[in-house]
């Protein structure tokens, strides 16, 4: 895995402190769906409102085009779909263009099964039958602080499925790192495989599963299910719990959209947020949408 996106800040205020104001575009729950994402980014610069954050080439690959975003890969980019090995090429590509700190990639729940196989089992996935050489790499980056957890946004925190309650986004990525640190050791000394398990208790804000199979009221900030969301949560932006369009539940929105408009024309979407507000767009058999959120 050859993914170095420069510095990984927590908040959108280290863009601020260099007087820059970039729009954050974020995707979630790519899940090796290639085609799909490329709908997604490529609708961006199909609206009146927002230049492209990507180009396309002769040969069809996505190009960073020259832009002010900042592109935030919300977890869940691996798993089920059949090109997941291209969907890591092409956010390796995309960090490789872009300015340092532009293209951020979260962990999802889907990434977590890559750093603790054992916990999940789940048959025929990528993550569970990676090569033990990219497995390595994967965690490796996250102990670098490469792939981090949460990002704090203008006014909504970016996680995968996010918290009921506030929480810090410097301690969440911390966590991450701490973790995989210590999984990084264990490879090292050959005990990875027998006591990977063993640290999950200590992480909960970042890996709790909320209950046997996640999703529960008490889940961390890779496994909350939306349903659990209170109406006064924090202002976020998650993925995880499927839905057919960018859906806002009080002041969370949920930007997994991809899955469930597989096989039909359109329906894949970015949630972009800007300093005066947040919106989706929308990719559509008659071009791009943007809607208000």
């Amino acid at each position: 895995m050859d993914f170095d996106p420069g510095p990984a800040p927590d908040s959108i205020g280290w863009f601020k402190q260099r007087g820059e104001l970039p729009a954050i575009v974020s995707i979630s729950d790519i899940h090796g769906y290639l085609e799909a994402a490329r709908n997604a980014l490529t609708a961006v610069g199909e609206t009146d409102e927002y230049p492209p954050v990507v180009t396309v080439d002769d040969e069809g690959h996505l190009h960073w085009a020259d832009n002010d975003y900042v592109l935030l890969v919300n977890g869940d980019l691996l798993d089920r779909g059949d090109r997941n090995r291209a969907c890591l090429a092409l956010l390796e590509r995309l960090a490789s263009e872009a300015p340092p700190g532009r293209v951020r990639y979260h962990l999802g729940n889907h990434e977590m099964a890559v750093l603790f196989p054992d916990r999940f089992r789940w048959p025929g996935v990528y993550s569970i039958e990676m090569d033990d050489d990219l497995r390595r790499s994967f965690v490796e980056h996250v102990a670098d602080s490469r792939l981090p957890v949460a990002f704090e946004g203008y006014e909504y925190t970016y996680s995968h499925a996010g918290a009921n309650e506030p929480f810090d986004v410097a301690a969440a990525n911390e966590q991450a790192r701490d973790a995989a640190r210590r999984l990084v050791t264990m490879l090292r000394e050959g005990r990875y495989r027998e006591h990977q398990l063993d640290i999950l208790p200590d992480y909960d804000l970042v890996f709790g599963l909320g209950g046997q199979f996640g999703r529960g009221p008490s889940a961390g900030l890779l496994w909350m299910d939306l349903e659990h969301m209170k109406r006064g949560a924090p202002p976020q932006v998650v993925g995880h719990s499927r839905q057919a369009s960018p859906t806002r539940r009080g002041n969370v929105i949920c930007e997994n959209v991809i899955r469930n408009n597989l096989g039909v024309p359109g329906g894949e979407a970015v949630v972009i947020e800007r300093p005066d507000g947040i919106a989706a767009v929308t990719n559509s058999p008659s071009g791009a949408t943007v809607t208000e959120l």
